[in-house]
C-alpha cells in the first residue's frame, strides 16, 4: 500500500456524480422558475453576451438560472465550489459574469432550457409533476450513490474473487462493523471496502466518516481496510473528508481512492488478494 499523499492533493480528484436532471421533466421548482423569469424580460430572447450583462446587474438572482437549470441552491452551491472555488455567486456575478453564463450554458445548456421553459404552456398536470419531482431527484441521488459500490464490486468480480455487498465484517474481539464490500467470508473478512459518494451536502456526510471510523477501530491487524470516496459534496464538508484521510495518514486504513483513481485500487486488492492466495 502506498503512504497518504496530501489532502489537497486528494481534494482535488474529487469529482461530480450526479447525472443532470433535466428540469422541464422532474424539478419541483417550475412554478418558481415561471415567476422569476418576469424579472429578466427581453434578455432571455438574447445570448450569452446578454446573459452575463443581466447577472452582472441582478447578481443576487443568480439561483432564478440555477433553478432553470434544475440546480437547488444548495447543489449550485456545490458546484459553483467546484468550478470557481466560491459559494458566493453574488461574487462570481460582479467579477466573472461572462465566465459564469459561459460555463452555466455549457455545462447545463442554460440558454436552450430557458428558452424551452418560456416556450411552454403549462398545465394543472405540469403542476403535479413538478411537486412529484423531488421524489425523481431523490431516487437518481441515491442511484448514482450507488455508482461506487457497483464500481468496486465490478473489480472484485473481475478479480475472481468471493465477495459480499452492504453488509458488516467481524475484527476484533468479535466486534461487527459495516462495509459496503466485503472480499472473503464477513466472519474472517480479508478485504473491506467503504465506497461513500456525495454531489450534496447533509448529515450522510457524517455517518459516513463514522462508518469508516468504526471499520478503523474493530479491524484485525491481517485485514485491509480501503476507502473509495467521491463527489464535490465533500468539498463543502472538509472536516469529514480530513478526519478519513488523517486516518489514512495514521494508517488506520490502507487506502483512500476517488473514481479517477480506480486502477490504483484495482492494483491494490489484487496484489493483496494474491498476498492472501485468494487468486
Amino acid at each position: 500500500m502506498s503512504d497518504a499523499g496530501s489532502f489537497d492533493d486528494y481534494l482535488k480528484t474529487l469529482g461530480r456524480l450526479t447525472s443532470h436532471v433535466d428540469p422541464t421533466a422532474s424539478t419541483p421548482e417550475a412554478e418558481r422558475i415561471i415567476q422569476a423569469t418576469g424579472t429578466l424580460g427581453d434578455m432571455l430572447d438574447t445570448d450569452v453576451a446578454g446573459l452575463a450583462a443581466w447577472v452582472r446587474d441582478h447578481p443576487a438572482d443568480v439561483p432564478v438560472l440555477g433553478l432553470a437549470v434544475g440546480l437547488s441552491q444548495e447543489k449550485l452551491k456545490n458546484v459553483l465550489r467546484d468550478r470557481f472555488g466560491t459559494t458566493g455567486w453574488h461574487g462570481v456575478a460582479r467579477s466573472q459574469p461572462v465566465d459564469l453564463i459561459t460555463w452555466l450554458d455549457t455545462e447545463f445548456d442554460l440558454v436552450r432550457m430557458l428558452r424551452t421553459q418560456l416556450e411552454r404552456t403549462y398545465t394543472f398536470a405540469d403542476i403535479l409533476v413538478a411537486r412529484a419531482g423531488s421524489r425523481v431527484t431523490a431516487t437518481r441521488a441515491g442511484a448514482s450513490g450507488r455508482h461506487i459500490e457497483d464500481e468496486i464490486e465490478a473489480i472484485a468480480h473481475d478479480l475472481g474473487l468471493d465477495y459480499v455487498t452492504r453488509s458488516r465484517f467481524t475484527g476484533r474481539n468479535g466486534r461487527t462493523a459495516p462495509a459496503d464490500l466485503i472480499i472473503g467470508d464477513p466472519e474472517t473478512a480479508d478485504i473491506v471496502v467503504a465506497a461513500k459518494g456525495f454531489d450534496s451536502t447533509g448529515s450522510k456526510l457524517t455517518d459516513a466518516v463514522r462508518e469508516i471510523e468504526e471499520m478503523a477501530e474493530v479491524r484485525l491487524p491481517k485485514q485491509l481496510v480501503l476507502a473509495v470516496i467521491d463527489g464535490i459534496g465533500w468539498k463543502s464538508r472538509q472536516s469529514d473528508l480530513r478526519r478519513i484521510h488523517q486516518l489514512w495518514a495514521d494508517r488506520q486504513i490502507d487506502g483512500m481512492y476517488t473514481l479517477v483513481s480506480l486502477d490504483h485500487f484495482r492494483d491494490d486488492v489484487r496484489e493483496f488478494a494474491a498476498l492472501r492466495r485468494l487468486i
